[in-house]
C-alpha cells in the first residue's frame, strides 16, 4: 500500500468515525429521514416530494434491519465517494501528497460534514455533481467521449435522485459557450450522451406525466411558502459559513483560472459556477441548494497551493491545513448537534448571531429549526403505542397523523412494526389504506389544531377521547396531541376517499 492510498483510507476511516460522533444522545432522528425511510415500503419511479433515487437506497436499509446505524451509514457513504473523487481530482490535476491532504482536509471539515450526517437526498446530490464536474475534468483532458457518456449517467442518476442538478445543466451550457470549450457542442456523442442521461430520466418523466407533473406544484408551494422568506443576502452569506475554513482554496480556485497557465483551459468550470449561482440568488434559492458546486473547486485550489508554496514557503503548507482545522471548530460548536437543548438555549448568542435560530417560516425560534425537528418522536411513538395496545381490533383500526414527520417517526419507533401511521400530507397520501373497513382512528393533532374539542369528529364515532400531548418543550412538535376515536358510525372510508381527492396537491 502506497503512502497516498494509506492516507486516503485514514480519511476515510476518520469520516466515517466523525459522521457517527456529532450528535448527542438527546437527538433522534429528522423529520425528513422518516419520510424517505417508508418510500423504501412503497417502491415507485417517482413521489409527490422527491424522484425515486433515495427510495432504492431506503429498500437497502430495511432489508439491513432499518436501524439508525444503516440510517447514517449511507448519507455518510455518499460523503466518502465525494472525497474520494475530489482526491482522484487532485491526481488528474497533477497535485502531490500535499494538495491531497489539502483537499481531503477541505472536503471533511466542511459543510459536508453536516450534509452527510442527515438521510435525505442532498448527500447524493453533492456526490452527483461532483462525479459529473469530474468526468468534465477528464474529457477536456483527454477528449475520451467516454467521459461524455458518464457525464450523462452522473446526470441522469442525479436527475432521479434530485432535480436540483438540472440548476448544474443550466449554468454550463452557458459556460461551454463563452469559453475555449464551446466545441463541444460540435462533438455528436455529447447529445449521444444526453439521450443516455434522458433514457435514464424517463421512468421518472413518465410517472410525472401520469400524475400531472407534481414537481411542477411543489415547486410552486415550495416558492409559496418557503423561498419567499429566503433573502438573497443571507444566500451569499451563508455560502461562507458552508467551507469557512477552505474558503481561501476555493478563492485561490477562481483565481487561478486567470493567472495559472496550465489552469486557464479549465475556465468553463469558473463560468458555470458563476451562471448557475447567479441562478440560484436571482430564485432565491436556500442556501445548501448550491453546496455541490464547491467539492470540484477544491481540487482546483489544492493544487494552485501546492504549485505556488514551494519549498521556501513550505511553512504556509502546514498552515493551510492547520487553518481549516482551527476555523472548523466554531462551526462544530452551532452547525451540529453536539449540544443539548438546554445548552442551546440558555446560551443562543452564536446561533442568533449566525441566523441558525431563524426557520423557513421567517421567525426566530429558541433551536436552530433541524434541531427541533430532531426531537419528540419517541415520546409520540410511545404515546401512540400505548393507545393502539388498548384496542383489540388492530385491524380495523388506523393511525391517522397532521404531518409526515409524525407519521414517519410512529413507523420508525413503534414497537408494532406495521402499524401503519399515514397522513395526507406528502406522500403518505397515496399509501392510506382503504380496502379494509376502518372503525378506529388514533388521531395525531398539531398543536395549532384550532378543532381541539374534535366536534368535526363527534358525529362520526361513539367515543372520542384525548390521550396525550408532546411533552417536550424542545420538539417542534411540542403541544402535538393524540386522540383515540373509537366504534365508528359512518363509513370512515368513504370520508377518507373524499379527502384524498380534496388534499392531494395540498
Amino acid at each position: 500500500m502506497t503512502k497516498k492510498t494509506l492516507i486516503l483510507c485514514l480519511f476515510i476511516l476518520l469520516k466515517f468515525v466523525i459522521q457517527y460522533s456529532i450528535s448527542a444522545p438527546e437527538y433522534e432522528l429528522h423529520r425528513d429521514e422518516f419520510l424517505h425511510i417508508d418510500q423504501g415500503k412503497h417502491l415507485a419511479w417517482g413521489y409527490l416530494s422527491v424522484p425515486p433515487l433515495t427510495s432504492w437506497t431506503s429498500y437497502l436499509i430495511l432489508l439491513l434491519g432499518n436501524s439508525v446505524f444503516w440510517v447514517k451509514f449511507f448519507p455518510a457513504l455518499f460523503g466518502i465517494f465525494t472525497l474520494i473523487i475530489v482526491w482522484k481530482a487532485i491526481e488528474e490535476l497533477g497535485g502531490n501528497l500535499f494538495a491531497l491532504i489539502l483537499g481531503a482536509t477541505s472536503v471533511t471539515f466542511s459543510v459536508l460534514l453536516r450534509i452527510n450526517m442527515l438521510y435525505q437526498p442532498n448527500s447524493a446530490d453533492i456526490l452527483f455533481w461532483t462525479l459529473l464536474y469530474f468526468a468534465l475534468l477528464k474529457y477536456i483532458n483527454t477528449k475520451d467521449n467516454k467521459w461524455l457518456y458518464l457525464m450523462g449517467i452522473a446526470l441522469g442518476f442525479g436527475f432521479l435522485n434530485k432535480y436540483n442538478i438540472m440548476f448544474l445543466v443550466l449554468g454550463l451550457i452557458p459556460a461551454f459557450a463563452v469559453t475555449d470549450q464551446r466545441n463541444i457542442f460540435r462533438n455528436k456523442h455529447l447529445y449521444f450522451a444526453a439521450g443516455l442521461a434522458l433514457v435514464i430520466m424517463l421512468p421518472n418523466l413518465i410517472w410525472q406525466y401520469e400524475h400531472n407533473f407534481p414537481v411542477i406544484h411543489h415547486m410552486k408551494l415550495l416558492s409559496k411558502t418557503q423561498l419567499v422568506n429566503v433573502n438573497r443576502l443571507d444566500f451569499v452569506k451563508e455560502q461562507f459559513l458552508f467551507f469557512i475554513g477552505s474558503i481561501f482554496t476555493i478563492l485561490a480556485a477562481f483565481l487561478s483560472f486567470f493567472i495559472y497557465k496550465p489552469f486557464r483551459k479549465y475556465r468553463v468550470f469558473f463560468w458555470s459556477f458563476l451562471f448557475t449561482f447567479s441562478l440560484f440568488v436571482y430564485l432565491r434559492a436556500k442556501g445548501y441548494y448550491a453546496i455541490g458546486l464547491y467539492p470540484i473547486f477544491l481540487a482546483f485550489g489544492s493544487v494552485y497551493f501546492e504549485k505556488i508554496f514551494t519549498a521556501r514557503l513550505v511553512w504556509l503548507r502546514y498552515a493551510s491545513v492547520l487553518i481549516i482545522l482551527i476555523l472548523f471548530v466554531p462551526l462544530l460548536q452551532v452547525a451540529f448537534p453536539i449540544k443539548s437543548p438546554v445548552q442551546i438555549v440558555e446560551n443562543p448568542e452564536m446561533f442568533k448571531a449566525l441566523g441558525m435560530l431563524r426557520w423557513e417560516d421567517g421567525k426566530d425560534h429558541q433551536l436552530p429549526q433541524d434541531f427541533a425537528d430532531m426531537q419528540g418522536w419517541k415520546e409520540l411513538a410511545e404515546k401512540v403505542d400505548a393507545d393502539y395496545e388498548k384496542i383489540s381490533d388492530k385491524k380495523h383500526t388506523l393511525v391517522l397523523c397532521d404531518n409526515y414527520g409524525q407519521a414517519g417517526a410512529i413507523n420508525f419507533y413503534s414497537k408494532y412494526k406495521n402499524i401503519g401511521a399515514v397522513t395526507m400530507n406528502a406522500d403518505y397520501i397515496d399509501w392510506i389504506p382503504l380496502d379494509e373497513e376502518i372503525k378506529n382512528v388514533i388521531l395525531v393533532q398539531n398543536a395549532d389544531d384550532d378543532d381541539k374539542d374534535r366536534k368535526k369528529e363527534q358525529p362520526l364515532f361513539r367515543k372520542i377521547a384525548l390521550t396525550g400531548k408532546i411533552e417536550n418543550q424542545y420538539a417542534r412538535e411540542h403541544g402535538t396531541s393524540v386522540y383515540i376515536l373509537l366504534d365508528a358510525k359512518v363509513s370512515i372510508n368513504k370520508i377518507l376517499e373524499d379527502d384524498i381527492r380534496e388534499n392531494r396537491w395540498e
